[in-house]
C-alpha cells in the first residue's frame, strides 16, 4: 500500500499576502507571533507584510532565527510566544524561521524536552494535532518548508535532527512571487539549488508514490528552466514566479523522502564552528551523491535526462556541476570554508540522519566518506 497525502492549503500568485488579515481569522489566530530573522526585518519585509494586517502589525516579532534553527533560538521564541499569550504563528523568510516556527509550534503545545519528538529517537507518534497553528510566507525560492511535514533543528548537543509530523505542516501556505523580487543574486542561486536537489532526491527515493513523482519531474523541469534568468535578474517576475513554484513542489514531495545529500548537508549544517548555508551545501554536495547512486536507479536517471531535454549518455553529475558553476557558486566544501578533519564526523552522522534511510543506494560510513572526499575538492 502506498499512503499518498497532500494535506495543507497553498495560496499562490502575486499579491496573495494582502489577504493576511482573513487568514488569520479563518485560523482562529487572535494573537500571532511574527518568527522572522534580522535580515528579512531589515529589507522591509516585515512591515509590509504587517501593513495588510493590523493584527500582525500589532503582533510581537522574534526576530533572532539563526541561520539553521537552533533549540536555543526555538527556547527563546518560545518564551516570546507565552510571555505575550499567543495562539499562533506566522513564519516568514526562508526556510530556517519556517522551522522555527514549527518547533515552537510544537513545545508550545506538547509538554518534554524537543529531543524526545525527534524522529530518528522515536518522536513521530508523539507529535498530535494539538501543534499550534502555523502560516508560511515564504520570502525565498527554495526550502520547501512552507508545506514539509519537517522541522530541522540542531539540539544544544550539536545534532541537527528532523522532527517529522503530518501536523507539523502550516496550516496555510501564502507563495507570493513578490516578496522575492530583488533577492540577491547568491541567495536566489543557493536556495534555487536547494529546490532542484528537493525535486531529485524525492524522485529518487524508493518509495512508491506516482503522483510525488511526477511533481518531483514537473518541479524539476522548472527549476532548471528558471534559475539562471532569476539569477541574472532578480526583477524577472515569470522566472520569481517559476522558482517559487518548484520549490513549492520540492516541498510538496518531501513524503518520498529525501536521500544522501541531505544526510550529510544535515550534520554539516550543525556544525557550531561554522555557519554553513543549507542550499549551497546542497548544490557543492549533489554531483557526487548522483555518481553514487546512479547504479541503483538507471531507469530513473534516464527519466530525468529526457524529462531536461539531456542526451540518453549525458552525465547527470557533471551537469549539475556545470550548472553550479555557471550559477557562480562554490564548487566544494574546501571552497566553503570546511576542515577536512572533520569529514570522517559527518560521514558517521549521515549513517544516523532520517535522510539516509530513503537514498536509492544503500550508503555506510566508508560511503558518505568517499562522497565527502569527492565534494572536498
Amino acid at each position: 500500500m502506498a499512503l499518498i497525502t497532500y494535506l495543507t492549503t497553498v495560496k499562490f500568485g502575486f499579491g496573495e499576502i494582502a489577504g493576511i488579515e482573513a487568514d488569520l481569522a479563518g485560523l482562529g489566530v487572535a494573537k500571532p507571533l511574527i518568527v522572522t530573522d534580522k535580515g528579512i526585518v531589515a529589507a522591509g519585509l516585515v512591515s509590509g507584510i504587517a501593513a495588510h494586517s493590523p493584527l500582525l502589525a500589532s503582533a510581537p516579532v522574534f526576530d533572532g532565527t539563526p541561520t539553521n534553527p537552533t533549540e536555543a533560538a526555538t527556547r527563546a521564541a518560545l518564551a516570546v510566544y507565552r510571555q505575550n499569550g499567543c495562539d499562533g504563528l506566522v513564519a516568514i523568510g526562508g526556510g530556517s524561521p519556517i522551522d522555527l516556527a514549527k518547533a515552537v509550534a510544537l513545545l508550545a503545545t506538547h509538554d518534554g524536552e524537543l529531543a524526545s519528538y525527534a524522529a530518528i529517537l522515536g518522536g513521530i507518534p508523539r507529535i498530535t494535532a494539538a501543534v499550534a497553528p502555523v502560516i508560511a510566507v515564504p520570502t525565498t525560492s527554495g526550502t520547501g518548508s512552507e508545506v514539509g511535514r519537517a522541522a530541522l533543528v540542531t539540539l544544544e548537543d550539536g545534532r541537527k535532527l528532523g522532527f517529522i509530523s503530518p501536523y507539523l505542516i502550516p496550516k496555510l501556505a501564502i507563495c507570493d512571487p513578490e516578496l522575492t523580487l530583488g533577492l540577491p543574486a547568491w541567495l536566489t542561486a543557493a536556495t534555487g539549488m536547494d529546490a532542484v536537489t528537493h525535486c531529485i532526491e524525492t524522485y529518487l527515493s524508493p518509495r512508491e508514490n506516482p503522483p510525488a513523482e511526477a511533481i518531483a519531474l514537473d518541479g524539476l523541469k522548472r527549476a532548471v528552466g528558471f534559475i539562471e534568468r532569476a539569477v541574472k535578474d532578480g526583477s524577472d517576475r515569470e522566472a520569481r514566479k517559476e522558482m517559487m513554484m518548484a520549490a513549492l513542489q520540492g516541498g510538496l514531495t518531501f513524503q518520498k523522502g529525501l536521500g544522501a545529500v541531505h544526510a550529510l548537508s544535515h550534520p554539516l549544517g550543525g556544525l557550531k564552528e561554522i555557519s554553513l548555508h543549507h542550499g549551497t551545501l546542497n548544490a557543492v554536495l549533489l554531483p557526487a551523491v548522483l555518481r553514487f547512486n546512479e547504479p541503483a536507479a538507471a531507469a530513473k536517471y534516464a527519466a530525468i535526462r529526457a524529462a531536461l531535454g539531456l542526451a540518453a549518455d549525458a552525465d547527470l553529475a557533471t551537469w549539475v556541476a556545470d550548472l553550479v558553476k555557471r550559477l557562480g557558486m562554490p564548487g566544494s566544501l574546501s571552497q566553503m570554508g570546511l576542515s577536512r578533519e572533520v569529514l570522517p564526523a559527518i560521514a558517521e552522522a549521515a549513517t544516523k540522519d532520517h535522510s539516509s534511510a530513503t537514498n536509492p543506494r544503500e550508503a555506510k560510513a566508508a560511503d558518505y566518506q568517499a562522497m565527502l572526499e569527492a565534494s572536498f575538492g
